[in-house]
């Protein structure tokens, strides 16, 4: 994704939530920040993003986001279990967002286990509704060196919350 497809999805989501009247909030792991960084890209921002949560270790998961432990001992960080909790968690962390996503993955060159290649990315995406937060997860396995694996996850996460509020 070069910068000017970047800034578009930026400026389509940012239209959206402000729309709606929401802001969006983002718990990180494997992208360290990009996702912040990407919707903070434009002036006016505020007026969408809550804000951006990097949790890179398991500790800083289980402290700022509330991720279970056991969760983590029992499918590691790298997983669609971990993802939903890092997004519901970074909704309670951010009272004021309505959506959130979070990324955790292996962005490589080293880190790949059986079955979690480098590239592995879990995504978690949060929204409040009456309810309560309903979350989903979905896994993606990207091509590329550390910064097209990590860039293509913030892409990706763009342009998936987009498709998700249209």
């Amino acid at each position: 994704m070069n910068n000017h497809e970047l800034l578009r999805d930026v400026a389509e989501l940012g239209q959206l939530l402000v729309d709606k009247g929401w802001t969006f909030a983002c718990a990180e792991s494997c992208t360290g920040g990009l996702l912040a960084a990407a919707m903070t890209t434009l002036p006016g921002s505020s007026a969408w993003f809550d804000r951006g949560l990097v949790t890179y270790s398991n500790a800083a998961k289980i402290q700022l986001l509330g991720v279970n432990g056991e969760t983590l001992e029992r499918f590691g960080a790298v997983s669609e279990e971990t993802a939903m909790e890092m997004a519901a968690g970074v909704l309670d962390a951010a009272p004021d967002a309505f959506i959130s996503i979070s990324t955790t993955g292996i962005a490589g060159p080293d880190g790949a286990t059986p079955g979690k290649p480098v590239g592995m990315v879990c995504f978690g995406f949060s929204q409040r509704a009456a309810q309560g937060v309903v979350t989903r997860a979905l896994t993606k396995v990207f091509e590329g060196d550390r910064n097209q694996i990590r860039a293509t996850s913030v892409a990706f996460a763009l342009q998936t919350a987009v498709a998700q509020l249209r």
